[in-house]
């Protein structure tokens, strides 16, 4: 389950980085409204989790604004601003559910899965992800290409899904180092690169269409030959 935390506090966001990707999620941030909006825009989150009070575009702004663009998918009101008019303000432009700082996690997880129970067509929707003969099954952790089962260790499993949910776009090595790893990408480590080539060996094995692709001087993109 992938989720978009929309958060301009840079404590916060590690925070909430940190507790959901112990719980299993696979977690993307953005620091302001209009960037949240852009990446909600372009790819296919399960969650968005958005503060109010941002630089560039606030919550309400970003979430009136992703609704009437058609986008479906279920947003939790994370914020301070917790007095009736602004519960009602969150509601009325397009949120799910409305929380206020500070929240204990454990509650915050139990609303994350209510609102996954609730919108569970979405879900279904996205549970499996698709290139050619590639699967990849969110739910249970599985990997398939074609009748062959793929065996990939925890971290390989987050890669390829990092990748599954770009597929066709090309993703710097800065991007996987801060969205797979959650650090800064620095030239002189070539982890990247190791896990890239073993995830590669059990995803394109001989005879098979190539399917990770590196993009010199760019980075990485999963798309077909």
């Amino acid at each position: 389950m992938h989720i978009l935390i929309v958060e301009d506090e840079a404590s916060i966001a590690a925070f909430l980085r940190k507790g959901l990707e112990a719980s299993g999620f696979m977690v993307q941030v953005a620091s302001d409204g209009l960037a949240g909006q852009r990446l909600a825009l372009d790819y296919p989150f399960d969650l968005i989790i958005a503060d109010i009070n941002m630089p560039r575009q606030n919550g309400l702004d970003m979430v009136e604004t992703l609704r009437k663009q058609g986008i479906e998918t279920p947003i939790l009101m994370l914020t301070a601003f917790g007095t009736t008019p602004d519960v009602v303000a969150g509601l009325d432009v397009g949120a799910d559910d409305y929380l206020v700082k500070p929240v204990p996690f454990e509650i915050l997880l139990a609303r994350i899965r209510a609102l996954t129970r609730r919108h569970t067509g979405h879900l279904q929707q996205e549970t499996t992800l698709t290139i050619g003969d590639l699967a990849i099954n969110l739910d249970k952790r599985t990997v398939q290409r074609g009748n062959r089962v793929i065996n990939l260790t925890a971290k390989e499993f987050q890669l390829l899904e990092y990748l599954m949910q770009n597929r066709g776009r090309v993703v710097s090595r800065a991007a996987i180092a801060e969205q797979v790893w959650d650090m800064q990408y620095t030239m002189s480590s070539n982890s990247i690169e190791v896990y890239v080539a073993l995830l590669r060996k059990k995803v394109d094995q001989a005879g098979e269409p190539r399917l990770i692709h590196t993009v010199i001087g760019e980075g990485y993109v999963l798309r077909e030959p």
